[in-house]
């Protein structure tokens, strides 16, 4: 068993969760406490417009290397504030694309500069070695997940509602996962764009409107929902839904993704209806998602601290338990997960 530090930083672009977890990689035996760092407005809206540039992005360019500066500094900053000792820290970076399809995923973020602001040995790369042997490098909570759940009842859902979202599936079979549609991304640009605010804070703007029936038909039917799992998607991938809900009332709009959201999770793959479905990530705060979700599944949803679990915390101590997983040279992901052909290690370890 070792103390663990877990950063991570989602496609919502909100800022940087760490979390320390006691693990072998296998088992957890403690969660230890958490924080979250926002993002300055600067650093964020700068990482915003590198996820539009990323397709042709050169790794040389001097924007890309003065936000992967701050951004590791700000991520070495969460590790202070955490306040916690460590023997390791696991460091994700910040996905800017994530192109599976032509072997490319690509998280920024300098881990030999964090191992030396921090002084601790840090694992990070987890992707890249799925992508490359023809995975879809994503989710990669679903071992995690496993080892928190072996508790409880099977089949179950976990649903991570960042910008993208996520299910895994758990099952007597074994694990199954998917990226199942737009998290949080669309409408967290939908009220950048039209009120200046980084999300709907409590879905009041969605709560407002009302779901446009024909234009969420005409979304659900993109052929992506009628992909068998696994499969993955960048945050950039349903951006032209922006346009499509442009010309409803602002309320409207707004209540027509967050439905948007919660109907593509209920027209996922599932490989047999789950007995619940638990909800991590930020969607879970959004009471217009989570009325919609209940509306859509077949059984109970509810936040993932009804069983206990800190859903603010659970991305960065995912990575904390994948960081020992990497040190010890286990698996990260599996055919059922991101459709690799075998259980494949990835990850390294810079100091």
């Amino acid at each position: 068993m070792m103390r663990v530090i877990g950063l991570m930083s989602g496609t919502s672009l909100d800022g940087v969760d760490a979390a320390l977890l006691v693990t072998d990689g296998e088992t957890i035996a403690e969660t230890g406490p958490a924080v979250t760092l926002p993002y300055p407005p600067d650093l964020r809206a700068d990482l915003r417009v590198l996820l539009d540039r990323a397709p042709t992005l050169a790794a040389g360019d001097a924007a890309l290397q003065d936000a992967t500066t701050r951004l590791t500094l700000h991520h070495a900053a969460a590790v202070r504030a955490l306040a916690a000792e460590a023997d390791l820290i696991g460091f994700h970076g910040q996905t800017i694309l994530h192109q599976p399809q032509h072997r490319r995923t690509w998280q920024i973020g300098d881990a030999v500069l964090l191992a030396r602001e921090t002084g601790l040995p840090v694992a990070h790369d987890f992707r890249s070695a799925d992508v490359a042997a023809g995975g879809q490098g994503a989710p990669l909570a679903p071992v995690f997940h496993a080892a928190l759940a072996a508790r409880l009842e099977t089949p179950l859902a976990v649903l991570n509602i960042g910008g993208v979202a996520n299910v895994t599936w758990i099952g007597a079979a074994g694990l199954a996962a998917w990226d199942c549609g737009p998290g949080n991304a669309l409408l967290d640009d939908f009220c950048s764009r039209h009120l200046g605010e980084p999300m709907d804070r409590d879905g009041r703007l969605a709560g407002a409107g009302k779901p446009h029936e024909p234009t969420l038909t005409a979304l659900l039917a993109h052929p992506f929902f009628v992909r068998p799992a696994p499969k993955s998607l960048d945050r950039q991938d349903f951006a032209h839904v922006l346009a499509a809900v442009e010309p409803l009332p602002v309320a409207d709009a707004a209540a027509t993704l967050a439905a948007f959201t919660a109907r593509a999770v209920a027209a996922s793959p599932w490989p047999a209806p789950p007995l619940r479905v638990l909800v991590t990530g930020g969607g879970r705060h959004n009471p217009v998602i989570m009325t919609a979700l209940r509306a859509a599944l077949p059984c109970p949803v509810a936040p993932v601290e009804s069983v206990g679990w800190d859903g603010d915390a659970l991305e960065a101590q995912c990575f904390a338990y994948l960081a020992m997983r990497v040190k010890r040279g286990l698996a990260l992901s599996f055919p059922g997960t991101t459709g690799v052909a075998a259980a494949m290690r990835g990850g390294r370890v810079s100091k």
